[in-house]
């Protein structure tokens, strides 16, 4: 509801601002009949609009009407009531004698334009500079607003009048005062209500020291793998030929796997990628100087050199790599892998497959192929299917052919999941389902995006697959509602040493790294967003907000999170632990983690074109210092 209450007060700005200004023109064209209709229009469309900024608040919160209760309603309103007062008996008279409108039509169109003028203002605060509010963007605003009234007035009144010029001078005196507020400088932290934490820390452990182990578990093995990144043309099952950055010369990399309590010991050598690599263990748990976040824990790999990981394998479940140095680029063009953990006991299912989700210039490819993947499977027995988004946005995934069970989000089991049929999946970038059914006597289909012409097809003995259903009005399953409730480390009800909030928009930057219109995260585009900072140990609470009309897959590194609720309903169904979940339009989710993996890590939406464009930022740990250049993170 909300997102569609944010689109039609758009729509209403856009009209509002339409209806004012014509109104103004027409009254300036002595029109009177049209020029009272559209002033007509104008107040009521400006009072829909004071009513819709309540349902909107009411819906959302205050962080999707905050720049409309402080500044766009107030400057549209007190002009629409001038324009009320001086505009509309005019009008109005002469309106209703059918006559055109006489004498002096200045005193009656400025008050109109100026109404224009202020409609036209809240769409440019809305779409350029977003939220927060400042007193800065206030200032400009009212400025810019007042210097346009008083151009106009001057235009369409020649006569010299000094009080034109003093409104004029003024108004250029209000707007550099808040050009140069703005340029004031932010804060570096953000402590989330919690003990103020300095950094970057003048001291301390180095985030370069916190590596890995160098010896596995008990009963454990070292799992040693070498994977060379390089450029390489990748032919697709259907023949296509893609200009790739590889792992190996392969799309996907080679599959990282691992027994629990093992050591994953992986080294990486860079070829031939210009740009420098690196490797990010997508929702694993490692030590920070394991992360591969270039520029914040590690130097970027670049051409000739390499960089060995060491980590302890003691997550179960499905995950993936990839580089984390100009990543928007790097994954796109290929450089990403699977990592998959299977518990030390458990006996495998017959048929287990790790399917990787692609998209390379408008091709779908799912595992190594495009097309459709053809494997087959003995009637009766047990598979599982891995299901990997490595793509920038959300793909749908539906299962036909078999009843089936969810049994892990993000690699952590879900409790007592249920049967689903006719069901469909929206899964996050970055995000990972695992599918359990039994092999029934006919085909299963496993499509992305409801595309008949490509997916996974499972058949009985080699036979041949049936055609797959037609997929389009499954309805999408509501995973906070999935399964049975269990015991969680932390609840809404936990006491939280930090509570921060992260509001996602789209706005000007005027400092940050690309400059321009960029996603921002509470106003600001990295490198200028504050860092959270935080203790070991502390628990902490995060709202992210999404005021913008995209979706942002929100990823944590180092920790996975608790969702305690999504648009203030809480979870009903099994705990939910994710590392990377979607805020849709209009979407508040709140969501808990403890801080018990110290490091400096990346927070960012996992579509990573906007994080490129600036929706990132850092999580620090008191004490942990950084030797490395923030300058370097190059499109991460």
């Amino acid at each position: 509801m909300t997102a569609n209450l944010i689109t039609f007060d758009l729509v209403a700005v856009v009209l509002t601002a339409a209806a004012w200004l014509a109104a103004g023109t027409t009254a300036a064209s002595r029109l009177s009949l049209p020029a009272a209709a559209l002033t007509a229009l104008g107040l009521l469309l400006t009072v829909a609009r004071v009513g819709l900024t309540v349902v909107l608040g009411a819906s959302g919160g205050w962080w999707f009407v905050q720049e409309k209760a402080v500044l766009e309603l107030p400057l549209q309103c007190v002009t629409a009531v001038a324009a009320a007062v001086l505009s509309a008996p005019r009008l109005t008279r002469a309106a209703r004698a059918r006559t055109a409108l006489d004498g002096d039509t200045t005193a009656v169109s400025v008050p109109l334009f100026a109404a224009g003028y202020a409609a036209a203002a809240s769409l440019v605060v809305t779409l350029l500079l977003g939220y927060p509010t400042t007193t800065a963007v206030a200032l400009v605003t009212v400025a810019v607003v007042a210097l346009a009234v008083v151009v106009t007035w001057r235009l369409l009144d020649s006569r010299p009048r000094g009080v034109m010029l003093s409104a004029g001078g003024t108004a250029v005196v209000v707007g550099l005062v808040g050009v140069l507020t703005t340029f004031a400088g932010t804060p570096k932290t953000d402590a989330g209500g919690g003990p103020a934490v300095a950094y970057p820390a003048a001291k301390g452990v180095s985030v370069a020291s916190l590596t890995g182990p160098a010896s596995p578990r008990p009963g454990g093995t070292v799992r040693r793998y070498t994977l060379d990144a390089r450029t390489a043309t990748v032919t697709l099952a259907s023949g296509k030929r893609v200009a790739a950055w590889t792992f190996d010369g392969k799309v996907p990399g080679p599959p990282v796997t691992a027994v629990q309590g093992d050591l994953v010991e992986v080294t990486l050598h860079n070829v031939d990628i210009a740009t420098g690599v690196s490797i990010h263990w997508h929702g694993y748990d490692v030590p920070a100087a394991e992360d591969g976040a270039a520029g914040l824990t590690q130097e970027a790999v670049t051409p000739g050199h390499s960089f060995v990981y060491r980590f302890l394998a003691d997550q179960v479940g499905t995950y993936w790599y990839h580089t984390h140095q100009d990543s928007n680029q790097g994954v796109q063009k290929g450089l990403y892998g699977s990592l998959v953990v299977a518990p030390r006991q458990a006996k495998a299912a017959p048929t287990d497959l790790t399917l990787p989700f692609h998209t390379f210039d408008g091709t779908a490819v799912i595992g190594d192929r495009d097309g459709v993947d053809t494997r087959s499977a003995a009637p009766g027995s047990p598979v599982r299917l891995r299901v990997i988004n490595t793509d920038n946005v959300t793909h749908r995934f539906t299962l036909a052919g078999a009843p089936y069970k969810l049994v892990a989000a993000d690699g952590n089991d879900l409790n007592t999941p249920g049967t689903l049929t006719r069901t469909a999946l929206s899964l996050a970038a970055g995000g990972r389902y695992d599918l359990q059914l039994t092999m029934p006597k006919g085909s299963v289909a496993l499509l992305a995006d409801d595309d008949k012409t490509g997916g996974l097809r499972l058949v009985p003995g080699g036979g041949k697959a049936a055609a797959p259903p037609d997929t389009t009005t499954w309805p999408d399953l509501d995973l906070t509602a999935y399964g049975r409730p269990a015991a969680q480390p932390v609840t809404a009800k936990s006491d939280f040493d930090r509570r921060f909030t992260l509001v996602l928009d789209q706005g000007l930057s005027l400092s940050g790294r690309t400059k321009g219109r960029d996603w921002t995260v509470n106003g600001h585009a990295f490198p200028d967003v504050p860092t959270l900072v935080v203790r070991k140990g502390d628990l902490v609470e995060m709202t992210v907000v999404n005021r913008s009309l995209a979706t942002h897959p929100w990823h944590l590194h180092g920790h996975s999170v608790y969702v305690l609720s999504r648009n203030g309903d809480p979870v009903t169904g099994s705990p939910l632990k994710l590392d990377t979940f979607d805020v849709k339009p209009g979407e508040v989710w709140k969501v808990a983690f403890t801080a018990d993996n110290p490091g400096l890590w990346m927070v960012h939406c996992h579509n990573l074109v906007h994080a490129s464009k600036g929706m990132s930022l850092n999580l620090a740990y008191e004490g942990i210092t950084e030797p490395f250049d923030m300058a370097g993170m190059h499109g991460d």
